[in-house]
């Protein structure tokens, strides 16, 4: 089977909510990255085959296939199309396994693929909720087959997180602690300089905005998002935030023919389904699917890079693998650097191709709980 090469891998600063972002409009967040991944490398724009962009809520600024438009916002070429992926939380990981399958398949060779997301002109849920003056007071509600099979099971991400804490015996405290160090690592890596090669700035924002210096005190006086999840507060989930991402997907025969260096091989791609009403679960089936698809065992990947939409999904996925903290989100997670839905893949695969580079490992592994209790897993093969 033909390989599919990841030859570069940026993104912009992560915005907080209300901050230096907020006002940029979602598709040029999107071009924003298409125009530096054209302009960084040495392929014509008008010779690049796709664009598949991940996006949640469609609607507004994201609306009217956000690949397309960003791309051409970017002032790149009319003759490359583009298609906006959903895959819930997982749709720019998916954008890049389709852009794999395009290249392994030998139908395309030159791919740009990535994701965005304005949370703070969008709100996360927005689409969920726009059904209501239509009739639809979700998506699932007034379905006959989805109330016989689940009925009025809550499809809610906290209580999905709540669920898998009191499951894993994980308590309010030990999240606190993960939520602490997911900020401490990634103020440190900021310190450091580990995402200056990747991050391409904007509008002056030149560094990820979410880090926050907190304390373990402080976290402890924050009330839960829900009573009815006493668990979960703001302190041990994701941010929203916004943001953008972009890689470069190529065949065998475009690094031939445009003298490109490969910085990675896509080892293997694959996404399982789980319960939805325990949706944020799906990682650890997922990845033990994974491994078994691909021949591996944890002990062969060097980095793990896991979405923390909560501190009890990593914390559970990392009781069943059995895999070290040490090496996974070396850099923080999404409760420090914030989880820009529909760009979140694309930023995770940035930050973990270029840890990678700079650690000398091998093998990484992405993964990440998506609406609908579904989990893609990435692993890619670092080359020198």
């Amino acid at each position: 089977m033909a390989e599919a090469y990841i030859v570069d891998a940026l993104r912009s600063p992560t915005g907080r909510r209300k901050g230096g972002l907020s006002h940029v409009h979602a598709i040029d967040l999107g071009a924003h990255v298409l125009k530096a991944l054209v302009e960084r490398n040495s392929i014509p724009a008008d010779e690049y085959d796709d664009v598949i962009f991940g996006c949640v809520d469609t609607i507004g600024s994201q609306a009217g296939d956000i690949a397309r438009t960003s791309w051409l916002a970017a002032g790149l070429p009319l003759n490359v199309a583009g298609t906006t992926v959903d895959r819930q939380c997982g749709s720019s990981q998916q954008a890049l396994h389709f852009a794999a399958q395009a290249v392994m398949s030998g139908t395309q060779d030159v791919i740009a693929v990535g994701g965005v997301q304005t949370m703070t002109q969008i709100p996360i849920s927005a689409a969920m909720l726009a059904g209501q003056p239509y009739g639809f007071t979700t998506p699932f509600a007034e379905s006959k087959g989805w109330q016989a099979r689940f009925g009025d099971a809550p499809v809610n991400q906290f209580y999905a997180a709540q669920r898998i804490a009191d499951h894993w015996g994980i308590s309010r405290a030990d999240m606190e602690a993960f939520a602490l160090e997911s900020h401490r690592r990634a103020i440190a890596a900021i310190e450091a300089g580990h995402f200056e090669r990747e991050i391409v700035p904007l509008e002056g924002v030149i560094r990820d905005e979410t880090p926050r210096q907190t304390t373990l005190e402080k976290m402890a006086e924050l009330e839960p998002v829900d009573p009815t999840y006493p668990s979960i507060t703001a302190a041990v989930s994701s941010q929203t935030c916004d943001a953008s991402a972009a890689l470069l997907v190529v065949s065998e025969a475009a690094l031939k023919r445009y003298n490109l260096t490969p910085r990675a091989r896509i080892h293997h791609i694959s996404v399982c389904g789980d319960d939805p009403i325990w949706h944020l679960r799906a990682p650890i089936p997922a990845t033990q699917a994974a491994l078994k698809k691909a021949g591996m065992s944890m002990d062969q990947i060097d980095l793990v890079e896991i979405n923390e939409a909560f501190a009890s999904v990593v914390m559970s996925w990392l009781q069943e693998t059995g895999y070290s903290h040490d090496k996974t989100n070396v850099n923080g997670g999404a409760i420090a650097l914030g989880h820009p839905l529909g760009a979140t893949g694309a930023r995770l695969m940035t930050g973990l191709l270029h840890e990678l580079e700079r650690r000398g490992g091998r093998y990484g592994l992405q993964t990440m709980c998506e609406g609908g209790g579904q989990a893609n897993v990435t692993i890619i093969e670092r080359l020198d």
